[in-house]
């Protein structure tokens, strides 16, 4: 039985990850969207051949992207996922049991993102530290068009929770994590100049020592062992790398390069 909920997915270069993305939700929903920007290996291919319908749309941004994938659904009730997410079956049942019952009363549903990395054999439930709203009417909620930051804003109705949980295979590896998060932090960097926000000695010293304390503690890495130790140091390394691009960004704005 299928719900009358439009899937729509943001992709390039994710054949090796989209499978489970699209297994994960093809046979209990309306319709599956893959938003392609330009992919060079098979992920078209295997999209259409589990059900998708693939649209191409140049890289403008994640904001953008998501905002066009928004367009192109049918149904009023979206539900948005990365091509490394995947809906485990404790939320599909979940879901499901909400719409056999008709439309929820709700305008949204914030979804838990459980992190699963490659050195991981499985995550725990207390690292789910990340609830986006995920599940929404378009009618009533919608992707903000920012190009760095893409997050959901709700404009009417309320907001309700799911417990069951999104697993995030972000990285494909720890070489993978440290060349996406050189591409994002340079994304942030650009913000922050933009923004005229220049990184001072003592924030460089002391974000990344936060950083670490957050990850590890405040969002109960230390329950991986020596993985979580490696994830709040990456972690880490994410919130640093963009203050000390910022800063660069702005010494050599002063020197007029």
């Amino acid at each position: 039985m299928s719900f009358p909920i439009s899937v729509f997915i943001i992709a390039k270069d994710e054949a090796d990850r989209i499978g489970r993305t699209l297994d994960s939700v093809k046979d209990w929903v309306d319709e599956v969207i893959v938003i392609d920007s330009g992919s060079s290996d098979d992920t078209v291919a295997l999209s259409e051949s589990r059900g998708a319908r693939v649209v191409f749309n140049a890289w403008r941004g994640y904001g953008p992207q998501k905002v066009f994938g928004e367009s192109l659904c049918r149904n009023d009730w979206l539900l948005n996922l990365d091509a490394d997410e995947e809906i485990s079956p404790e939320l599909a049942a979940e879901i499901r049991a909400l719409f056999e019952k008709g439309a929820p009363s709700e305008a949204a549903f914030t979804l838990p993102i459980l992190p699963l990395y490659p050195f991981q054999d499985s995550g725990h439930r207390w690292t789910a530290f990340h609830h986006p709203v995920r599940l929404y009417r378009k009618s009533m909620a919608g992707f903000k068009d920012s190009p760095v930051h893409d997050s959901v804003v709700v404009r009417e109705g309320r907001v309700g929770h799911l417990k069951g949980m999104v697993v995030h295979r972000s990285f494909r590896s720890l070489t993978h994590h440290v060349e996406k998060a050189n591409e994002v932090s340079s994304l942030r960097a650009q913000d922050l100049f933009r923004k005229n926000r220049n990184p001072s000695a003592f924030s460089l010293l002391l974000i990344p020592l936060l950083a670490f304390f957050k990850s590890y503690f405040l969002r109960r890495e230390f329950v991986n062992g020596v993985d979580g130790i490696v994830v709040s140091h990456m972690y880490a390394f994410q919130r640093f790398i963009r203050l000390a691009k910022a800063r660069e960004l702005h010494h050599l704005a002063r020197k007029g390069k």
